[in-house]
């Protein structure tokens, strides 16, 4: 007999064997994978139901806002047993605004003009580090007036100008270069403020002028007003009588600039528009608030104290839109026999009280 000596058993036994050693081995690690997997698995979703749920995104204060705009509307509650079924003039019915909404959280106080010309107004009158003194001052003066409310600084440049001359198109406009806006947006975030484009179209049209700033509009930081003072409805030129539009003009504005706010994701545009006459604004009933636009009926016209209240209450808060502008002209306002402008704490104690203040 031999030394060593293999296995007794048959080859084919033998096979047998190594391939039963062959499966268990597989089988086992194929548990010990089971296994891991399951635990690293279990461990994960452990670790899944166990990680917060990321934060709800902000919405708008609408305790916040409707406070404000009560205050606005200087409203007082009374008592159950003499409140009147009949509602309220103001605040308007209108729906919130989306998050982000400039108004009423802020009173904008807006130098207008044009950088060309020293007689549309303040920006054009005076170098730039003088208005911007100027405009300094006014807005310490309307924070003083009314605490509660923050101000925050505009440039309310003209960017389409009605003119006595036709022009090359024959539009009785002119259109301000890229390079003149963009110096208005550049100083509006100097100061940590807004934009506001003026249009008067002359005889063009809102849907040719308003698409031409559709690249500036688009800005989060820049809004629109438009003057039918210079909306020369029936082809006369700019000046020689005064303008018009109808809430189908105002409401195609302010579509148009509802549609950017959505395409853009931005925050509500102000849509302000110029007023001072009955027919300037036809069909206001008509007119549509949307949540992505926030329209501003702004008193334009300029006269002694008296004569610009008398004004206001006719014209502007007789027919109410949304939010009441407010303008007050440097030079016109003291032309005899006015000797002042309003004060900030005058034009605060009218109903509603505006919200958009605006210098000439």
């Amino acid at each position: 007999m031999s030394r060593t000596s293999k296995s007794t058993r048959p080859p084919v036994a033998n096979k047998r064997w190594a391939l039963t050693g062959i499966i268990i081995s597989v089988v086992a690690i194929a548990g010990v994978a089971a296994v891991t997997y399951l635990t690293l698995n279990s461990k994960q979703s452990l670790a899944y139901v166990a990680k917060p749920l990321p934060p709800a995104p902000p919405t708008l204060n609408k305790q916040d806002y409707d406070a404000r705009m009560m205050r606005l509307a200087h409203y007082v509650p009374v008592s159950s047993t003499t409140a009147s079924t009949t509602r309220p003039r103001w605040p308007v019915a209108a729906p919130y605004p989306e998050l982000g909404a400039v108004l009423p959280f802020k009173r904008v106080i807006a130098f207008y003009g044009n950088f060309l010309s020293k007689g549309m107004g303040v920006l054009g009158q005076y170098p730039e580090d003088v208005m911007l003194a100027k405009l300094n001052t006014e807005m310490a003066a309307w924070a003083a007036a009314d605490p509660q409310t923050p101000v925050i600084p505009a440039i309310d440049y003209i960017a389409v100008t009605a003119q006595a001359s036709a022009g090359r198109d024959g539009m009785y406009r002119a259109q301000m270069s890229d390079r003149q806006i963009d110096h208005a947006v550049e100083l509006a975030r100097k100061i940590h403020g807004i934009v506001v484009l003026d249009v008067q179209v002359g005889l063009s049209t809102l849907p040719k002028e308003l698409s031409e700033l559709r690249k500036y509009l688009a800005y989060p930081d820049v809004h629109l007003a438009i003057d039918p003072e210079f909306a020369m409805q029936h082809g006369a030129k700019p000046g020689t009588e005064i303008g018009t539009f109808d809430a189908v003009e105002i409401n195609y504005a302010a579509n148009f600039l509802a549609q950017i706010v959505r395409d853009n994701h931005l925050p509500p545009k102000i849509l302000v528009v110029h007023r001072f006459t009955q027919e300037m604004m036809t069909h206001y009933k008509k007119i549509t608030p949307l949540p992505e636009v926030q329209m501003v009926i702004d008193m334009d016209g300029w006269g002694d104290p008296q004569k610009k209240i008398g004004t206001y209450v006719n014209i502007v808060a007789d027919e109410p839109v949304q939010f009441t502008g407010f303008k007050l002209f440097f030079k016109n306002d003291i032309l005899p026999p006015s000797t002042r402008l309003l004060t900030p704490r005058e034009v605060i104690n009218l109903t509603p009280s505006p919200i958009f203040i605006q210098y000439q």
